[in-house]
């Protein structure tokens, strides 16, 4: 495995890192808390950017307009299923929502969902710089590379290991501070 392999890897996980805590909701209204809802459009469950205009007019609210005017129960339907812990009301032509402040035992619960989330990506930066030593060690044994190449490499893969580690430590407290703002 080389050091680009990893670094293939590394991008993998800070991109599902990311995904994730998009699905963390904060204080404040945010279009990504929709991204893993789904409405059932013709018989395909299609993302919910796909069948409808998101909008946000103030800090706490939302407004979802469908493309297709039929399609909204189905996306009220979506949002409930999601299980975003927000109430959507229709008037027939859009969907309104209204974000309600977190309250403090919530926020400190999405802290710690946030963290675990973090501390699993940081666990799978680990694993993967594992198995690119494990491959140069491979590597070194079977003659392919010499002993100060190894050295020269494994050094190559810590270093990367540290600037993704430290990466998803600034996006973890950039979360953090979304949701305790």
């Amino acid at each position: 495995m080389s050091n680009n392999t990893s670094v293939e890897r590394m991008d993998k996980t800070i991109a599902a890192l990311k995904d994730s805590f998009n699905g963390i909701r904060t204080g404040r209204a945010s279009a990504a808390i929709f991204d893993k809802v789904r409405v059932d459009y013709y018989g395909t469950k299609s993302p919910l950017s796909q069948v409808a205009t998101i909008s946000i007019p103030e800090a706490r609210s939302i407004i979802i307009q469908p493309f297709d005017k039929s399609l909204i129960s189905e996306i009220e339907k979506g949002i409930q299923v999601a299980d975003l812990g927000l109430n959507p009301s229709n008037d027939g032509k859009v969907i309104r929502i209204s974000i309600p402040p977190l309250t403090a035992d919530r926020r400190k619960e999405l802290v710690k969902q946030a963290k675990g989330i973090a501390e699993n990506s940081r666990t799978s930066i680990r694993n993967i710089r594992r198995d690119g030593n494990d491959e140069l060690k491979k590597q070194q044994k079977a003659g392919e590379i010499t002993e100060d190449d190894l050295k020269k490499m494994e050094d190559e893969l810590q270093k990367l290991t540290d600037k993704y580690i430290a990466e998803i430590n600034s996006i973890y407290d950039i979360k953090e501070k979304e949701i305790m703002d």
